[in-house]
């Protein structure tokens, strides 16, 4: 799938560079980058995009293999942070890790139709998780040089892109509020049963 995806070469003439008309002829010819339009517009990637837009988008991505074992993103990693990755093919742990701890935790494994690294390519901060290809993964990468010509050339599709992106941020923070809500509570009611296990002197006064 790699060698046909976009209808070229892996690590040949970058998206960004190619002529607008090159580069749609060689997305329409495309099989495969039909199927990685499909894969954007996942409802684990950007599912807001109609397909016209995700083939667009599609155009300026670069195909990319890893090997399994590889790590692709690191966590705290602040020089390499402009692209993201779109999953074709393969499977990707993510891990974080935590204070006190040794042994980074598994966050989630990620298969086709997910994206990795949107949130470091908008904002250009440190990444928050390490990605390791537990599988050979096939991928599609947009690098911030393809995105900034995405958005010279096509300006609504690229506006329609990063509100896309923006959303998908946003629904992880409100998850991530979620589960921090959820384990407050958590904490709560087990110091309670602390409390009436083993009262403390003040609380043996009352």
């Amino acid at each position: 799938m790699l060698n046909r995806l976009f209808g070229s070469p892996p690590d040949e003439t970058p998206p960004e560079s190619r002529l607008p008309t090159d580069r749609q002829a060689l997305v329409d010819a495309s099989a495969s980058a039909h199927e990685a339009a499909r894969l954007l517009r996942a409802p684990t990637a950007l599912a807001q995009l109609t397909e016209e837009e995700a083939l667009v988008v599609v155009g300026f991505m670069r195909p990319k293999r890893f090997r399994s074992g590889t790590t692709i993103i690191r966590q705290g990693d602040a020089a390499d942070t402009g692209f993201m990755v779109l999953v074709l093919e393969g499977e990707i742990t993510v891990e974080t890790l935590i204070a006190r701890r040794v042994d980074p935790a598994t966050v989630n494994v990620l298969g086709p139709g997910s994206l990795i690294g949107e949130m470091a390519l908008v904002d250009g901060a440190a990444r928050s998780a390490s990605c390791t290809a537990s599988t050979h993964v096939t991928c599609a990468v947009l690098t911030r040089e393809a995105l900034e010509t995405l958005i010279s050339e096509q300006p609504t599709t690229a506006a329609k892109l990063m509100t896309a992106v923006a959303q998908r941020l946003a629904e992880r923070l409100r998850e991530s509020s979620h589960k921090l809500q959820i384990y407050s509570r958590l904490v709560q009611t087990m110091q309670q049963e602390i409390d009436q296990l083993m009262p403390t002197p003040d609380t043996r006064l009352r």
